[in-house]
């Protein structure tokens, strides 16, 4: 676990339990296969970046069972004519976390942090740890003692089942 979002937690007074785990089974699928956890109590922090002759950036937090609605909602809140995911590299360099551990704790205060508005109705929800060797497992409104944090309507959707 990252020990700068360790901190973060300790200095809003989260309430969290820190879940061990191989970091071959960070990503959100294997984690849940490997570690007996639902998609539904899983959620994924991905950066989105807007692209404009200076880029913008918003980290979204949704859940396993829903993909980021970028093109309706992400986009114009970005302001910008286009967005998508910042590659692996961008979210390195502004995060300082690795694709698989990125969590909306922990961030640099002028990043805006958007919570899906179903991630706020889960009971619990495990997000990254900041690193691929841990989750935390906590109430979803702890999410909200962060600074520049928003919650957005319909930032999500489901996920088509083929």
């Amino acid at each position: 676990m990252d020990m700068k979002v360790l901190e973060s937690l300790k200095d809003v007074g989260a309430t969290f339990e820190v879940i061990d785990c191989d970091p071959s089974f960070a990503d959100t699928a294997e984690f849940c296969n490997n570690y007996g956890y639902s998609p539904n109590e899983s959620a994924n922090a991905i950066l989105l970046e807007g692209k404009a002759e200076s880029p913008v950036y918003a980290l979204c937090v949704v859940l396993a069972t829903t993909r980021i609605n970028v093109n309706k909602v992400a986009r114009k809140r970005l302001g910008t004519r286009k967005a998508s995911f910042a590659s692996a590299e961008v979210t390195k360099s502004l995060t300082g976390m690795e694709i698989g551990g990125v969590t909306p704790v922990g961030l640099p205060d002028d990043l805006p942090i958007w919570i899906d508005n179903l991630v706020m109705e889960a009971p619990k929800v495990i997000i990254g740890a900041g690193s691929r060797n841990a989750k935390i497992y906590l109430a979803p409104d702890n999410l909200l003692r962060f600074p520049n944090t928003h919650i957005v309507e319909n930032l999500s959707m489901p996920i088509a089942r083929k």
